[in-house]
């Protein structure tokens, strides 16, 4: 089972985001998906929730309860993880023993980008990312390209010990999406295509450590 855990100990960094969006794009794969949602909010669940009629369906399992893993089915291929808002390195020890790799999504302001250090310091602090056994890269979310703060940010992002994977455009297209329960992987208009190209990286980088 190949598992993705998306953390950050920012709220509203765009974790339900990212990973609903990885959810969908390995279920429209063929692959058997399970997002692991353990943030209170349960935006993740619900958005599997509305999913759940379409083939492409993602099943949604509690990860804030203890014996979470019982509910994996055993034909699970891929299992993206939700992690808490506001959850630190020690927090997610139960994720980041089974998961293959760890994304951090980053907002390109500077009070987002100062939580992110003490997050990225307690990740490092565990036991398989202080070994090297575990992949960590940032994903700067929500960027608007043209402004100074957002290019400025991104500079700072790529000068970090860790490998910026992707840089994501801030649009109201991710909003709507997770209201009806879809992602951009399950559309195929022309402006959709140039959002998906920014995921590109992101794939790149999964394939690559994991």
């Amino acid at each position: 089972m190949r598992t993705i855990v998306v953390a950050s100990s920012k709220g509203g960094a765009g974790k339900s985001t990212l990973s609903t969006n990885l959810a969908a794009h390995f279920a429209l794969q063929g692959k058997r998906t399970v997002l692991i949602d353990a943030d209170r909010q349960k935006s993740a669940t619900h958005w599997c929730e509305k999913r759940a009629a379409l083939d492409t369906a993602v099943l949604p399992v509690d990860g804030s309860r203890k014996g979470w893993k019982k509910n994996l089915p055993a034909q699970t291929e891929v299992a993206i993880v939700d992690a808490a808002a506001g959850a630190m390195g020690d927090d997610l020890e139960d994720f980041l023993e089974m998961a293959d790799a760890v994304l951090v999504p980053v907002l390109p302001s500077t009070i987002d980008l100062e939580a992110t250090v003490p997050f990225l310091n307690s990740l490092a602090a565990t036991a398989r990312v202080k070994k090297g056994k575990l992949p960590v890269a940032l994903v700067a979310n929500r960027l608007k390209p043209w402004t100074g703060a957002s290019q400025q940010a991104v500079e700072q992002l790529k000068s970090w010990p860790y490998p910026l994977a992707g840089e994501l455009r801030d649009t109201q297209a991710y909003v709507l999406m997770v209201a009806l329960g879809k992602s951009v992987f399950d559309y195929h208009s022309e402006q959709i295509r140039g959002h998906q190209a920014d995921w590109a990286s992101i794939f790149r980088w999964l394939k690559k450590v994991s």
